[in-house]
């Protein structure tokens, strides 16, 4: 599932590039958006990023395209990998800007660690 994000001044640093922890931020919304469609019944919060490697500037105006996949099912996790590319300035180009894995544990009502009972 791909969803979209443009950069606005406010999402930028002093040295006129997006932030991390906005880009982060964006990420985690994303893949809990994904994991709530997957799995409809269960609630779910994130306990785990990868290591974080900012490897490219993301200037203002750039439209972001976030890929992102489910890669493991568990009995109480489950992992996205989450791919942003530059929808904008480089239309033809499937370069990765920034990628990243997110797990999400599963939890009851009282926020208690519970095992997932619906996988799609």
């Amino acid at each position: 599932m791909d969803h979209y994000k443009i950069v606005l001044p406010a999402d930028l640093n002093d040295y006129g590039s997006l932030f991390g922890g906005t880009l982060l931020k964006w990420i985690d919304e994303i893949a809990y958006i994904r994991v709530s469609l997957d799995f409809p019944e269960q609630h779910f919060v994130t306990i785990a990023l990868d290591n974080v490697e900012f490897k490219h500037p993301i200037r203002k105006g750039q439209i972001l395209r976030f890929h992102c996949l489910k890669t493991r099912v568990g009995r109480t996790s489950v992992s996205y990998l989450v791919k942003v590319y530059g929808a904008r300035y480089n239309r033809e180009s499937e370069a990765v800007l920034f990628e990243n894995n997110i797990t999400f544990v599963c939890v009851d009502e009282h926020g208690s660690k519970t095992a997932i009972t619906h996988a799609e």
